[in-house]
């Protein structure tokens, strides 16, 4: 009871999940994460409001280290990450009474984006192995037959291997700046659903500007970034107009209207 106090948002759950999340950072034997792996199992079909349910820092940190594992040399290690990966999408899908897996859907891609810029190597054969597993899981899983799970699974893993491919691309095209920010746009775009991901993908896109001295285009970036704030705030009722009130600087302003209700949006912390 006490761990589950505030949806498992104390500081008592914090100390016990860090402990567990020490077995993930540190390096331990093929042995010993097989047991981890299993605790944390039960950890998450014990608590799962600790993952789905109000802030979603102990998701996101949980996420970062499997996918980690995921990445792992021995082949053993990365089937147990990708199975636990699933069984932390499978059981948000229970959690909200089968309707979808936001909260896992966006860490993960969060997580997979961070990782880009902290593991050497990832996106790799291994790593690609790993997302084959995870499919795998989907397609087998007989509970899931009659919902849009496994589709959505494959969406997901999807879009992972295209965020993985703009970025090898983009290390290929460093010299070339019309390029970089091409490929960039095109990431925000596959994002145009998920409030928080194509924002951090515009604000990059805005840097690479700047740092070029292509000032206007930099500040178009900002202009989508507040349209889509507005537009956010809008659909929370807790702003006046949403992102056509921006239409008078730029008629493009249109593409933050494909905004998703439903996609990320409660993971979303955005403010006047």
């Amino acid at each position: 009871n006490q761990l589950l106090a505030d949806h498992g948002h104390n500081p008592l759950m914090k100390k016990v999940f860090d402990v567990y999340l020490c077995f993930l950072q540190k390096h331990q034997s093929e042995t010993a994460l097989k047991h981890v792996f299993t605790a944390l199992r039960s950890l998450i079909y014990k608590f799962p409001s600790t993952f789905y349910e109000g802030r979603a820092d102990m998701c996101a940190a949980l996420c970062y280290e499997i996918l980690k594992c995921c990445n792992s040399k021995l082949s053993s290690i990365r089937t147990e990450a990708s199975q636990l990966l699933y069984f932390l999408m499978r059981n948000n899908l229970d959690y909200t009474g089968k309707k979808s897996f936001v909260r896992t859907h966006l860490q993960i891609v969060i997580s997979v984006s961070q990782l880009i810029a902290d593991v050497v190597g990832i996106g790799g054969t291994r790593f690609q192995q790993s997302l084959s597993i995870i499919n795998n899981c989907a397609n087998s899983d007989r509970l899931i037959k009659h919902t849009t799970f496994s589709s959505d699974v494959k969406d997901l893993t999807k879009r992972i291997r295209t965020v993985l491919m703009a970025t090898a691309q983009m290390k290929e095209h460093e010299a070339d700046p019309e390029m970089l920010v091409d490929l960039q746009y095109s990431l925000a775009k596959s994002y145009a659903s998920t409030p928080e991901l194509r924002k951090t993908w515009l604000d990059s896109m805005a840097r690479i500007h700047v740092k070029n001295g292509d000032l206007s285009e930099a500040a178009m970036c900002y202009v989508h970034v507040t349209a889509l704030v507005a537009e956010y705030l809008t659909r929370k009722g807790m702003f006046r107009q949403g992102c056509t009130a921006f239409r008078v600087i730029t008629p493009n302003i249109d593409e933050e209207a494909s905004m998703m209700e439903d996609v990320g949006m409660q993971d979303v912390h955005f403010n006047e």
